[in-house]
């Protein structure tokens, strides 16, 4: 707990906090240090003024980031600091902005009060000395800021765990062991400082002394002070307002200073906050232990430069003494050289293992004092201060980002002696730098717990490995084609997740990524095997650990992977859509399996037009404008047989909705079936027609209502389409010598609205028609 002590000291008098109060920037002082460094501002600028002009101000006028600060890092002084009651000072002469330091250590003539009750004179103004943030306090002075309970408690158990023989607190050298303890003065005695400060005569008579084992134990089990709301001295702190982040009691409440605020209990908003402050030391934690690591790593480090460097100079030395006479004269230059190479390597790694030192022992520090804030069961308390801890963590956790966990240096040395010249060439001997070129990449690691297959879908995850000192530019992603042919690549760039979609049902896919740079390609990762489904489940399945290829046969059953067949399905067009996102891209492909017995698939809303709305997990659509628009599903077929309906929800003014499929790259805006890139079927409330390329043929009586069903059936096999409405075949064969990559369709207006339902098995009467042929 060493580490943490840093985080108990007051910034101004270095002592551990006496009556800490939190200022609204969320850092802590000593009651009395605050007192010792507020200055006067002019009375043009106090609150009561800025009132009587009409500004609105609060309580504190805090100066927040976003208004202009009144004695803000851009004036050339915000402010200077009295000093301490050791050592006074005298009032300063007016600074550039207007600012005089009010005297700390004279109180007022006619009054007994001590230092931290004393009367604050108006337009008094306290800067931070932290983050330097300048605030005016209004006439609670400082009583209006709260107490840090919980830092009182922290600094008690730490100076207990600390004290393991109790000192006299009086001595003025080197204390001497404690005697006695006084209960009513609350401070341990040796015997020459009793007799000196505490004589047993007086008003001092009748204090009970103690001794310092008992009085230890009574100040442990001493009732701690509850929280008080600084408004109302009186009232404890019942609730918590989440606008001003801030407990607050019910006299607060009461007067309606909350009225429009959000308030929570106070021991739910304690317990999350307690949770949130764990979660992000979890993430601390994972960095610190990263951070030993390294620390392990530059130590090791030095060690190896000290070997090579021994190894290094040994080579030399033995080149240099086969030389002649004149060889020797340089020898001594050489060696110079190879030791201030050698010093340059140890300062590098040194200075940075200081650094990260440090840094790590400040990490720990804050983590073991946060962990101790956790163990505190003031509620109140704990809120006052848990947003800052929260906001410090998560900035500490960046500060171990990019770059920090890398060594500056590397333990080789760049040199290699050339001794091929000839004698005569001796004094031109020097050592030969050779730049060695930057390595390859690691081996990227797939990342198991990330990967994962849903349907004819499998989504990889990777990362580079945790020591890896080499940046890795981009990664490829490669997949054989669910038959153990060949690999190919499927992705290409600096993601580290990937879904691939399309794939063919109930298939075995083997996956492999490698890294790659400047320099070249790194090795390949572990073969990872994937399983598409083979059924109508629509589970994800997680793969619970990988499986190199060569020690895992080829089956169809086999738990895991595969790879993407690339093959266009007709020319002029590779059929892949690449979409990024924060946190993926995914890559569609125009694959879809023989032998699957139903496909699951919903709207697709990155290829839809924009006036599409979409609703229930974009299963529902309907439209925002009056003119036809076209919505594609997620997944393209081009083998098998297929059939999806959709439910008409919403049918007003007999609107003409057309359903079918088309290619990737059909129009949008206008109704399905106008251009050559969509085979459909329009229809209204009497009756329907089918259309390709604009050309009408085949008027069927019949036509939809709400709650009308239409079916549409596309047969590979055949090379047909066929549409139903209300489980019943509507006209003839609609098209056929269907070919190539099709993705469901439809276009409607905003007087419709459909639902699609898919996973469903081809109607039973067709099966019986296609056997029979």
């Amino acid at each position: 707990m060493e580490e943490m002590e840093e985080e108990l000291k007051c910034p101004v008098c270095g002592s551990f906090y006496r009556e800490p109060i939190i200022l609204p920037c969320s850092h802590n002082l000593c009651q009395a240090c605050a007192r010792n460094i507020l200055v006067q501002t002019p009375e043009s600028e106090s609150p009561q003024s800025r009132r009587a002009s009409g500004s609105g101000v609060s309580d504190y006028d805090y100066l927040d980031l976003d208004k202009m600060s009144l004695y803000s890092e851009a004036d050339s002084g915000y402010g200077s600091y009295g000093g301490f009651a050791s050592a006074p000072t005298t009032p300063c002469q007016k600074s550039p902005n207007g600012v005089r330091v009010f005297p700390p250590a004279m109180p007022p003539p006619a009054t007994h009060l001590s230092p931290a009750l004393a009367p604050i004179p108006r337009n008094s103004c306290i800067t931070c000395p932290q983050c330097h943030r300048s605030l005016i306090l209004d006439d609670r002075g400082l009583r209006g800021f709260p107490k840090n309970r919980v830092l009182e408690g922290v600094i008690d158990r730490y100076q207990q765990s600390k004290a393991a023989a109790l000192k006299c607190q009086l001595c003025e050298k080197v204390p001497k062991e404690a005697t006695v303890m006084c209960e009513q003065c609350d401070v341990f005695y040796c015997d020459p400082c009793r007799l000196r400060c505490h004589p047993p005569r007086g008003p001092l008579a009748k204090h009970r002394l103690v001794p310092p084992a008992q009085g230890r134990v009574s100040r442990r089990l001493s009732p701690r002070k509850v929280s008080t709301c600084t408004d109302h001295e009186l009232e404890n702190h019942s609730m918590y307002c989440v606008q001003c982040k801030m407990p607050v009691c019910y006299q607060c409440l009461e007067e309606g200073k909350h009225s429009s605020h959000e308030v929570k209990a106070l021991g739910a908003m304690w317990k999350l906050h307690k949770s949130q402050l764990s979660q992000a030391l979890n993430g601390l934690s994972d960095r610190a232990k990263e951070a030993k690591e390294f620390l392990v790593q530059l130590r090791n480090m030095v060690q190896q430069i000290q070997e090579n460097s021994v190894e290094f100079e040994a080579c030399l030395v033995a080149q240099c003494d086969a030389l002649i006479d004149a060889l020797n004269r340089r020898k001594a230059q050489l060696l110079a050289r190879v030791n201030k190479e050698h010093e340059h390597k140890l300062k590098v790694v040194r200075d940075q293992i200081s650094h990260c030192t440090v840094k790590l022992r400040q990490t720990t520090g804050l983590m073991e004092y946060c962990l101790e804030v956790i163990k505190e069961n003031d509620p109140s308390g704990f809120l006052q201060i848990s947003d800052a801890l929260i906001r410090r963590v998560h900035l500490t956790e960046d500060q171990w980002g990019k770059g920090t966990l890398t060594p500056r240096m590397t333990t080789d040395f760049d040199l290699s002696l050339d001794n091929s010249p000839l004698l005569q060439s001796i004094h031109q001997l020097d050592f030969v730098q050779v730049k060695a070129s930057s390595p390859v990449p690691a081996t990227p690691i797939l990342q198991l717990e990330e990967c994962c297959t849903h349907n004819n879908s499998a989504t990889l995850s990777w990362k580079q490995p945790p020591l890896s000192t080499v940046p890795a530019e981009g990664y490829i992603l490669e997949l054989d084609d669910g038959n153990g042919g060949q690999f190919r690549e499927v992705y290409v760039g600096k993601e580290t997740m990937c879904t691939v979609d399309g794939l063919h049902f109930n298939s075995t896919y083997n996956a492999r990524v490698k890294a790659f740079n400047k320099t070249g390609v790194s090795p390949y990762s572990k073969t990872l095997v994937l399983q598409t489904s083979e059924d109508t489940d629509s589970e994800e399945q997680t793969l619970p650990f990988p499986v190199p290829s060569e020690r895992l046969p080829l089956r169809r059953m086999s738990p895991f992977s595969s790879t993407l067949n690339l093959q266009p399905s007709f020319p002029g067009r590779s059929y892949f859509d690449y979409r990024s996102s924060p946190h993926q891209l995914s890559l569609h492909s125009s694959l879809q399996s023989l032998n699957a017995p139903v496909a699951w698939f919903a709207f697709d809303p990155g290829s839809a037009h924009s006036d599409i709305i979409f609703s229930n997990d974009n299963l529902t659509v309907t439209c925002s404008s009056y003119d036809d628009r076209v919505v594609l599903g997620k997944t393209g077929f081009s083998k098998g047989v297929h059939y999806w309906e959709l439910t008409v929800d919403r049918y007003d003014n007999h609107p003409d909705p057309a359903f079918g499929v088309a290619r990737i790259d059909v129009m949008k805006d206008v109704m399905l079936g106008k251009d050559d890139k969509a085979w459909a079927m329009y229809v209204d409330n009497n009756r329907s027609w089918f259309m390709h390329n604009n050309s009408h043929t085949n008027r069927t009586e019949g036509g939809i209502t709400k709650g009308a069903t239409v079916g549409v059936l596309l047969d590979f096999n055949r090379k047909t389409l066929t549409f139903f409405i209300n489980d019943e075949q509507q006209g003839p064969i609609a098209f056929e010598n269907v070919e190539g990559m099709f993705f469901p369709a439809v276009s409607l207006n905003r007087n419709v609205q459909v639902t699609l339902h898919t996973g469903l098995p081809v109607p039973d009467f067709y099966s019986s028609r296609a056997s029979i042929a």
